[in-house]
């Protein structure tokens, strides 16, 4: 049984890539038969990873599901994938975000076989780094999900010309810069844990051996600091985020929720995975300065998004915003406070690809996304707008989304820090909130409950099964904020071992090196 779960997720992993080459031998102009194959694939993957939910022992925080294949041994290098706690709910939000993603990608007429081809091979990219348990093939998983997001931005992107040369051309190759500095920077830091550390790149190997004879000090303060940057990067990390909103803004649909959803997510990972796991002294010493700075992008962001007129800045603001709450529950090293973290990097993932997508429908139809311009949209689309109010809702922290257990969470872990900086970090979070609603509520009654515009009498809503994605991530939403023990209990678990000294009787027996079938 323990082969045949971890083959599963093997299987997960893959086959979106693996399917991705198929495509490469099927003419351009079998487009059904192309789509076919990708929405199939997506739909075998959830499959896969609802039976793996199922399995998952939410008792036990180590890993589980392990499977492994030998690379270079010499080096210690092997491809071995498993699940914990922590992993666990953000592989589940990259199968959920990829099969709704794949699913409204109907809205690409050119170039389609390259599209699906790329798309499976980020999702792919984004599902390895989840779960990978090797630090090498961390970074390459990390990078194949960075790499097509480049040209689907490119090739299928739109933004229309502006001032400063805003331009896809220029979202793109913005996004390409940021992202590849980060990651020459989380390689530095990786290498000098290769190096003084174990000389493996065996995850759990490597956090055993560092936890009985960890890093000196400074080097530990080295690797954070590069971690924490080269990681920030990716997660809109003040005053690094620049690229993050016009990217959303340029990106089509399907990458729009990809990107918000769950890519970004990766960098939040990292930084706790291997930056707080492997250099815990370091991550000690950073604290107050990540505290600040993940205040800057609450406060900061949210006030640029007061000031958007496009549907997909104001989003793409909003989520630089939220990505602050997700690194102040870091900031904490706590298990509340990441806990939290954890739980809303999951929540903002699915809300923020429910969001893009309804963008993405009603920006079909109208081809604009100024917000003032849309006013009256719910005479014609009340469905989308039902479903954009309750998005937004759960976005503002509305009691019964999941956001809002995973905010309170956050909250509660940066009040119990002794330290005035995350009182007050705490007090600015929680007035975030209030920017949050003022930004969202001016934008909904602009555009769906403003005046009603008679040029938009051709609208429609969708018809039939077309509204499953919409539907099936509300209910997710609400699933997780009416219970979110469903998720927080074996996140808890495994977050206690990152930080066992919050917890000692909570973490008495469990070890990191156990491995469950």
């Amino acid at each position: 049984m323990e082969n045949i779960l971890g083959n599963l997720l093997a299987f997960s992993v893959f086959a979106p890539f693996l399917t991705g080459m198929l495509l490469l031998l099927i003419p351009a102009e079998n487009i059904k038969l192309i789509r076919s194959l990708a929405l199939t694939v997506m739909g075998l993957m959830f499959v896969a990873l609802s039976y793996l939910l199922y399995k998952f022992d939410f008792n036990e925080g180590g890993f589980q599901f392990i499977w492994s294949l030998n690379w270079i041994p010499s080096l210690g290098i092997s491809l071995k994938l498993g699940l914990d706690g922590i992993s666990l709910p953000l592989f589940l939000l990259t199968g959920i975000v990829g099969l709704t993603a794949m699913y409204i990608s109907s809205e690409i007429h050119k170039r389609q076989k390259e599209y699906y081809i790329l798309l499976l091979s980020l999702i792919t990219g984004i599902a390895g780094t989840f779960c990978a348990l090797d630090v090498f093939f961390f970074y390459f998983f990390y990078e194949m999900a960075v790499i097509p997001m480049y040209l689907l931005i490119g090739i299928w992107g739109s933004l229309p010309s502006g001032k400063h040369g805003r331009t896809k051309e220029y979202a793109t190759m913005k996004l390409t810069l940021y992202l590849t500095a980060g990651a020459v920077l989380a390689l530095l830091g990786l290498l000098i844990v290769y190096f003084s550390g174990a000389h493996s790149f065996d995850y759990i190997t490597t956090f055993n051996h560092l936890k009985e004879n960890p890093l000196p000090a400074q080097v530990q303060i080295l690797v954070f600091g590069l971690l924490l940057f080269g990681f920030g990067f990716l997660a809109s990390l003040w005053p690094f985020h620049t690229w993050s909103p016009i990217g959303y803004a340029a990106a089509p649909t399907a990458a729009s929720m990809m990107h918000a959803g769950v890519l970004k997510k990766l960098g939040v990972y990292g930084l706790l995975r291997l930056g707080i796991a492997f250099a815990p002294e370091g991550a000690k010493a950073w604290a107050e300065i990540i505290v600040i700075l993940a205040t800057l992008n609450i406060i900061y962001a949210g006030l640029a998004a007061l000031r958007q007129k496009d549907w997909k800045f104001v989003i793409g603001y909003s989520s630089v915003s939220h990505m602050g709450y997700i690194i102040l529950g870091l900031a904490t090293l706590n298990i509340t406070g990441i806990s939290g973290a954890v739980l809303l990097m999951f929540a903002h993932g699915v809300m923020a690809a429910l969001t893009f997508a309804l963008i993405g429908f009603f920006y079909h139809q109208t081809h604009n996304r100024t917000v003032t311009d849309l006013s009256g949209l719910a005479h014609k689309l009340p469905f989308i707008g039902v479903c954009m109010t309750m998005a937004l809702m759960a976005s503002s922290g509305l009691p019964g989304f999941a956001n809002f257990a995973s905010e309170i969470m956050v909250f509660i872990g940066a009040w119990q820090v002794d330290s005035i900086v995350f009182k007050v970090a705490t007090l600015c979070a929680v007035w975030g909130i209030v920017i949050t609603a003022a930004y969202l509520l001016w934008a909904l009654r602009q555009s769906f409950f403003g005046p009603y515009v008679p040029k938009w009498e051709n609208l429609h809503d969708p018809k039939g099964i077309q509204k499953w994605p919409y539907i099936a991530l509300i209910l997710i939403l609400l699933t997780i904020g009416i219970y979110p023990r469903f998720f927080t209990d074996s996140i808890q678990k495994s977050v206690a071992l990152l930080v066992p000294q919050q917890n000692q009787a909570h973490t008495s027996n469990i070890e990191y090196s156990k491995v469950l079938p």
